[in-house]
């Protein structure tokens, strides 16, 4: 783990060189050159990989809870059970960053990705009532830069830290011809647990319970084919002002990690049901939640368009219903309680840190109806 991958594809390029030098010659008999090939010389750098590994230590041992067991370097990490988990159930999940990657390349900005990659899988396994235990990660490139894929992976420790979630380990895999120099591709891997009696699937959701909204920090991992459309549409200068900040830095904000207050949460009071404002923006997000036969009936009027949604929709022209259902338009978590539970949520949420919107309500689905609409 946390060290250069002797590819197959970095090994078929050092074959290839070979061969062509072979074939450089009349004939395709043995070549008179005695030139060793190295396998830096088709791409690949070992010591720039132990270089990472180096790097990236200190940073990963702080992600480290008491049920790992050895450190890195293995070819697998082990984990031990917590032992507070009576009938243990794992939940696990996977994700990317998506082509908000392009416009880290494009600043030279790698700081937050490796937040935004932790928080895409976190808060995915967190709506199930999973405590994140541990991450791996997965990063690629043609040609491996310890600066900014220390960079990268610095991101995703911290992220790993401010979700109480060990980085186990990860690969680094550096290919060359596979990708554009400066470029690289991220996924990521968490593994949680939850009790099985504690499992939340949406099941006891009813009419009349309350939609609650959890503020998102911009537009988090998705709509970003979108976004960069609009900014080379825009001509927007990337290091101009945009409402008291950078607009790079706006618009690059890392996921909002929903893990703590979440978790305190779920310790207080009984939760129906949570639904990660992912791809799909709010429409397509909380129906995966809802029983069959409930609406939930979203007030727009509950919080206010933040400015980045606000000007991607007048730089395009965006139909409401397309916002919604393409950006998280300022809510990155839903959270549904019964009725009689929304103050004290809203309570323990925003002592905990959270900005929080009673956004709308349960009700029964229409016929012809979206399991989801935006009132």
């Amino acid at each position: 783990m946390y060290r250069a991958l002797l590819q197959t594809s970095a090994l078929f390029t050092a074959v290839h060189l070979i061969n062509r030098i072979e074939r450089n010659e009349s004939t395709l008999t043995t070549s008179s050159d005695k030139t060793s090939i190295t396998y830096r010389d088709a791409g690949v750098d070992i010591e720039a990989g132990d270089a990472l590994v180096e790097q990236i230590k200190p940073f990963a041992k702080r992600t480290l809870r008491p049920e790992v067991m050895g450190g890195i370097g293995g070819f697998g990490s082990l984990f031990a059970m917590p032992k507070k988990f009576k009938e243990p159930v794992l939940v696990s999940g996977t994700d990317g960053v998506g082509t908000k990657l392009k416009l880290a390349f494009q600043l030279n900005k790698h700081d937050t990705v490796g937040i935004d990659l932790v928080a895409m899988s976190v808060n995915d396994i967190l709506v199930q009532g999973a405590e994140p235990l541990f991450f791996l990660d997965y990063f690629a490139c043609g040609k491996l830069e310890v600066g900014t894929a220390a960079a990268v992976i610095k991101g995703i420790a911290q992220g790993c830290e401010e979700s109480g979630c060990a980085l186990v380990g990860g690969e680094t895999a550096e290919m060359p011809g596979m990708y554009p120099a400066g470029e690289y591709d991220l996924a990521g891997f968490a593994v949680g647990c939850v009790d099985k009696a504690n499992i939340i699937d949406g099941s006891t959701i009813k009419a009349g319970d309350v939609v609650l909204g959890l503020a998102s920090s911009g537009a988090h991992s998705n709509g970003y084919s979108l976004i960069r459309k609009l900014i080379e549409k825009s001509g927007i200068d990337m290091e101009s002002d945009f409402h008291g900040r950078k607009f790079k830095d706006v618009v690059m904000a890392p996921t909002k990690l929903y893990v703590k207050s979440i978790l305190k949460l779920l310790e207080t009071l009984p939760v129906k049901g949570m639904a990660h404002i992912t791809g799909g923006g709010i429409t397509e997000n909380i129906p995966r939640v809802l029983p069959q036969g409930l609406t939930a009936e979203v007030q727009k009027s509950s919080w206010t368009l933040p400015p980045l949604f606000q000007w991607l929709q007048a730089q395009g022209n965006i139909e409401p219903l397309e916002m919604y259902r393409t950006f998280n338009c300022g809510i990155g978590m839903a959270v549904i309680v019964a009725a009689e539970h929304a103050e004290q949520a809203q309570a323990v949420l925003a002592e905990a840190g959270e900005t929080v919107y009673r956004i709308g309500h349960i009700r029964a689905q229409q016929a012809g109806e979206a399991p989801t609409v935006v009132v």
